[in-house]
């Protein structure tokens, strides 16, 4: 019996270091963006390094955006063709495929495209910058690390972001027409004017939205785990793929949030 309870309480010890260490990983990451946005808000600015990652982000993050984009509405939209065709409703291809990829697919897919790429940049460049001293040597010079490294990559992300999602849609859209039009055999102008009927404000609102949301939580989560990232090589890949992994979680889980928000009726 003493065994028993012994081993529960080292289960509850386990279990309670696990909680208080995950409350004190939110408390540093709160705190951590609290500054960020404080300084990316507040001169000094440094335009050259946002404008920088505005293409890092942006433009060099546009091709693997576009065709996941593309082969993912054409794939979307011949697999709602198979089950529309099971119920004779296949003529709802191009309104559910418009809508599918615009809420969804478009912004969800594009930010998990973009965290993969970016996040785990981000994160190894701050991360060799913290473990080769680079970082300390801006304090010594009198540079706020937070105001010119963190600061520019969450607005530029920010900025950016809604930007490659919009593309996203409009080649997402663009491939289940191709397809269906090329394949299916679906009138081209019907197919157009049913995807611009059924197509409304809120939904390109809410798209805009979730990309703003996802750029925040990818440049966050690439700067707070490369900021502090320790160890060496091995600290450096550990903090990459952290970055990764909680980007993920993040636009996942904000995509749920706000879709909830949004389309709750």
């Amino acid at each position: 019996m003493s065994g028993l309870v012994q081993t529960l309480g080292h289960a509850l010890v386990a279990l309670g270091a696990v909680v208080i260490g995950l409350f004190g990983t939110i408390g540093r990451l709160t705190r951590f963006a609290g500054a960020a946005l404080t300084r990316m808000l507040t001169p000094p600015y440094y335009p050259a390094q946002m404008f920088e990652q505005l293409l890092v982000i942006g433009w060099f993050s546009l091709p693997v955006v576009g065709l996941t984009a593309l082969f993912t509405g054409s794939a979307l939209a011949q697999q709602i063709y198979i089950g529309g065709s099971r119920f004779n409703a296949a003529s709802t291809v191009p309104a559910v495929t418009v809508i599918g990829i615009v809420r969804e697919l478009g912004p969800v897919l594009g930010g998990l495209m973009v965290a993969g790429r970016v996040a785990s940049a981000m994160a190894a460049e701050l991360g060799t910058m913290r473990v080769t001293e680079q970082i300390d040597a801006l304090n010594t010079l009198r540079t706020d690390p937070m105001r010119y490294l963190v600061g520019p990559r969450i607005l530029a992300a920010v900025l950016v972001m809604p930007l490659l999602v919009l593309v996203s849609n409009a080649l997402g859209v663009m491939g289940g027409w191709l397809l269906a039009t090329q394949r299916l055999g679906f009138n081209s102008a019907a197919y157009l004017a049913t995807t611009a009927q059924y197509l409304e404000a809120d939904d390109v609102i809410s798209s805009m939205v979730k990309a703003a949301v996802f750029g925040f939580f990818i440049a966050l989560m690439g700067c707070f785990h490369g900021y502090h990232s320790s160890g060496g090589a091995a600290g450096v890949g550990r903090a990459t793929t952290n970055a990764v992994v909680s980007a993920f979680i993040l636009i996942l889980l904000s995509n749920l949030i706000i879709t909830v928000i949004v389309f709750a009726t």
